[in-house]
Protein backbone atom coordinates (compact mmCIF):
# COMPACT_ATOMS: atom_id res chain seq x y z
CA UNK A 1 0.00 0.00 0.00
CA UNK A 2 1.46 3.32 -1.12
CA UNK A 3 0.84 6.12 1.39
CA UNK A 4 0.98 9.90 1.28
CA UNK A 5 1.20 11.65 4.66
CA UNK A 6 -0.13 15.21 4.90
CA UNK A 7 1.39 17.27 7.71
CA UNK A 8 1.82 20.91 8.69
CA UNK A 9 3.95 20.72 11.82
CA UNK A 10 6.65 18.72 13.55
CA UNK A 11 5.72 15.38 11.98
CA UNK A 12 6.12 13.07 14.97
CA UNK A 13 3.22 10.88 13.80
CA UNK A 14 4.78 10.73 10.33
CA UNK A 15 8.07 9.53 11.79
CA UNK A 16 6.36 7.00 14.08
CA UNK A 17 4.46 5.61 11.08
CA UNK A 18 7.53 5.32 8.83
CA UNK A 19 9.56 3.64 11.57
CA UNK A 20 6.75 1.22 12.43
CA UNK A 21 6.30 0.26 8.77
CA UNK A 22 10.01 -0.44 8.40
CA UNK A 23 10.49 -2.22 11.74
CA UNK A 24 7.24 -4.19 12.01
CA UNK A 25 6.82 -5.44 8.47
CA UNK A 26 3.61 -3.52 7.79
CA UNK A 27 2.80 -4.10 4.08
CA UNK A 28 2.94 -0.42 3.16
CA UNK A 29 5.37 2.36 2.32
CA UNK A 30 5.22 6.11 2.84
CA UNK A 31 5.96 7.50 -0.60
CA UNK A 32 5.63 11.24 -0.01
CA UNK A 33 4.98 13.90 2.60
CA UNK A 34 2.61 16.66 1.44
CA UNK A 35 3.20 19.87 3.39
CA UNK A 36 1.73 23.37 3.22
CA UNK A 37 4.49 25.03 5.26
CA UNK A 38 8.01 25.17 3.77
CA UNK A 39 9.52 25.70 7.25
CA UNK A 40 7.73 22.78 8.95
CA UNK A 41 9.98 20.38 10.84
CA UNK A 42 8.24 17.39 9.23
CA UNK A 43 10.28 18.16 6.11
CA UNK A 44 13.52 17.68 8.08
CA UNK A 45 12.20 14.38 9.37
CA UNK A 46 11.30 13.32 5.82
CA UNK A 47 14.77 14.13 4.54
CA UNK A 48 16.42 12.19 7.36
CA UNK A 49 14.20 9.18 6.63
CA UNK A 50 14.68 9.36 2.86
CA UNK A 51 11.03 10.11 2.07
CA UNK A 52 10.09 12.41 -0.83
CA UNK A 53 8.34 15.70 -0.10
CA UNK A 54 5.80 17.80 -1.96
CA UNK A 55 5.64 21.34 -0.60
CA UNK A 56 3.20 24.04 -1.62
CA UNK A 57 2.29 27.53 -0.43
CA UNK A 58 -1.49 28.02 -0.30
CA UNK A 59 -1.11 31.77 -0.81
CA UNK A 60 0.32 31.07 -4.28
CA UNK A 61 -3.07 29.72 -5.42
CA UNK A 62 -6.41 31.47 -5.95
CA UNK A 63 -8.36 28.86 -3.94
CA UNK A 64 -8.17 25.62 -1.96
CA UNK A 65 -9.63 23.84 -4.96
CA UNK A 66 -6.78 25.08 -7.15
CA UNK A 67 -3.98 23.64 -5.05
CA UNK A 68 -5.94 20.48 -4.25
CA UNK A 69 -6.39 19.84 -7.99
CA UNK A 70 -2.61 19.95 -8.33
CA UNK A 71 -2.12 17.70 -5.29
CA UNK A 72 -4.59 15.10 -6.59
CA UNK A 73 -2.69 14.94 -9.89
CA UNK A 74 0.58 14.45 -7.99
CA UNK A 75 -0.90 11.68 -5.83
CA UNK A 76 -2.33 9.93 -8.87
CA UNK A 77 1.03 10.20 -10.61
CA UNK A 78 2.58 8.45 -7.63
CA UNK A 79 -0.19 5.78 -7.53
CA UNK A 80 -1.06 6.62 -3.93
CA UNK A 81 -3.47 4.16 -2.28
CA UNK A 82 -4.00 5.85 1.09
CA UNK A 83 -3.78 9.41 2.41
CA UNK A 84 -2.94 9.86 6.10
CA UNK A 85 -3.67 13.28 7.57
CA UNK A 86 -1.30 13.64 10.53
CA UNK A 87 -1.38 17.17 11.85
CA UNK A 88 -2.44 18.70 8.54
CA UNK A 89 -4.02 21.99 9.59
CA UNK A 90 -6.03 22.89 6.51
CA UNK A 91 -9.67 22.36 5.71
CA UNK A 92 -10.08 20.19 2.64
CA UNK A 93 -12.64 20.32 -0.15
CA UNK A 94 -14.48 17.73 -2.26
CA UNK A 95 -11.70 18.10 -4.87
CA UNK A 96 -9.47 16.02 -2.58
CA UNK A 97 -12.08 14.09 -0.60
CA UNK A 98 -14.10 12.61 -3.46
CA UNK A 99 -11.34 10.79 -5.41
CA UNK A 100 -9.93 9.40 -2.15
CA UNK A 101 -13.08 8.79 -0.12
CA UNK A 102 -12.60 5.59 1.89
CA UNK A 103 -8.86 5.91 1.26
CA UNK A 104 -8.14 8.95 3.46
CA UNK A 105 -7.77 8.81 7.23
CA UNK A 106 -7.08 11.35 9.96
CA UNK A 107 -5.69 11.01 13.47
CA UNK A 108 -7.31 13.24 16.08
CA UNK A 109 -6.26 13.77 19.73
CA UNK A 110 -9.66 13.16 21.35
CA UNK A 111 -12.40 10.55 21.55
CA UNK A 112 -14.64 11.81 18.77
CA UNK A 113 -17.32 13.05 18.51
CA UNK A 114 -16.10 14.87 21.64
CA UNK A 115 -13.75 17.82 21.15
CA UNK A 116 -13.42 18.10 17.37
CA UNK A 117 -11.34 20.80 15.71
CA UNK A 118 -8.26 22.41 17.19
CA UNK A 119 -6.97 22.50 20.78
CA UNK A 120 -8.67 19.21 21.63
CA UNK A 121 -6.51 18.51 24.67
CA UNK A 122 -7.20 22.00 26.02
CA UNK A 123 -10.92 21.47 25.36
CA UNK A 124 -10.85 18.20 27.32
CA UNK A 125 -9.11 19.79 30.29
CA UNK A 126 -11.43 22.80 30.28
CA UNK A 127 -14.49 20.53 30.21
CA UNK A 128 -13.23 18.49 33.12
CA UNK A 129 -13.46 15.03 31.55
CA UNK A 130 -11.80 12.11 33.31
CA UNK A 131 -10.96 10.28 30.09
CA UNK A 132 -9.92 11.54 26.66
CA UNK A 133 -7.99 9.73 23.96
CA UNK A 134 -7.20 9.29 20.31
CA UNK A 135 -9.37 8.58 17.26
CA UNK A 136 -8.43 7.43 13.77
CA UNK A 137 -11.27 8.06 11.33
CA UNK A 138 -12.06 8.25 7.65
CA UNK A 139 -12.24 11.76 6.22
CA UNK A 140 -15.58 12.88 4.81
CA UNK A 141 -14.93 16.58 4.38
CA UNK A 142 -16.51 17.67 7.66
CA UNK A 143 -14.63 18.83 10.75
CA UNK A 144 -13.56 15.49 12.25
CA UNK A 145 -16.94 13.95 11.37
CA UNK A 146 -15.96 10.89 9.32
CA UNK A 147 -16.60 7.24 10.20
CA UNK A 148 -14.50 6.04 13.14
CA UNK A 149 -12.02 3.21 12.56
CA UNK A 150 -10.21 2.97 15.89
CA UNK A 151 -10.11 4.69 19.27
CA UNK A 152 -8.01 4.40 22.39
CA UNK A 153 -8.57 6.10 25.72
CA UNK A 154 -6.15 8.17 27.78
CA UNK A 155 -6.89 8.86 31.45
CA UNK A 156 -6.83 12.48 32.59
CA UNK A 157 -4.81 12.60 35.79
CA UNK A 158 -5.22 15.05 38.69
CA UNK A 159 -2.99 18.04 38.10
CA UNK A 160 -2.59 17.38 34.37
CA UNK A 161 -1.49 20.34 32.27
CA UNK A 162 -2.06 20.69 28.56
CA UNK A 163 1.58 19.71 28.05
CA UNK A 164 1.54 16.64 30.30
CA UNK A 165 -1.73 15.33 28.88
CA UNK A 166 -0.62 16.08 25.32
CA UNK A 167 2.54 14.03 25.86
CA UNK A 168 0.51 10.95 26.85
CA UNK A 169 -1.99 11.48 24.03
CA UNK A 170 0.85 11.73 21.49
CA UNK A 171 2.39 8.51 22.80
CA UNK A 172 -0.90 6.74 22.12
CA UNK A 173 -1.17 8.35 18.67
CA UNK A 174 2.25 6.95 17.77
CA UNK A 175 0.95 3.43 18.50
CA UNK A 176 -2.62 3.64 17.22
CA UNK A 177 -1.85 5.18 13.81
CA UNK A 178 0.57 2.44 12.67
CA UNK A 179 -1.75 -0.25 14.05
CA UNK A 180 -4.65 1.18 12.05
CA UNK A 181 -2.58 1.51 8.89
CA UNK A 182 -1.59 -2.14 9.26
CA UNK A 183 -5.26 -3.20 9.44
CA UNK A 184 -6.05 -1.19 6.30
CA UNK A 185 -2.97 -2.40 4.42
CA UNK A 186 -3.86 -6.01 5.25
CA UNK A 187 -7.36 -5.51 3.84
CA UNK A 188 -9.07 -6.10 7.18
CA UNK A 189 -11.08 -2.87 7.34
CA UNK A 190 -14.48 -2.51 5.68
CA UNK A 191 -16.46 0.74 5.41
CA UNK A 192 -20.25 0.53 5.00
CA UNK A 193 -21.98 3.87 5.40
CA UNK A 194 -20.87 5.15 8.80
CA UNK A 195 -20.08 1.69 10.10
CA UNK A 196 -16.51 0.38 10.05
CA UNK A 197 -15.87 -3.31 10.66
CA UNK A 198 -12.49 -4.91 11.29
CA UNK A 199 -11.85 -8.54 10.45
CA UNK A 200 -9.66 -10.40 12.93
Amino acid sequence: MRIAVFASGSGSNFQALVEAIREQGIPASVEVVVCDKPSAYVLERARSLGVDTYVFRPKDYPSREAYETEIVAELQRRSIDLIVLAGYMRLITPVLVEPFYGRMINIHPALLPAFPGISSVRQALDYGVKVTGVTVHYVDGGMDTGPIIAQRSVEVLPGDTEESLSDRVHAVEHLLLPETVRLIAEGRVTLDGRMVSIRS
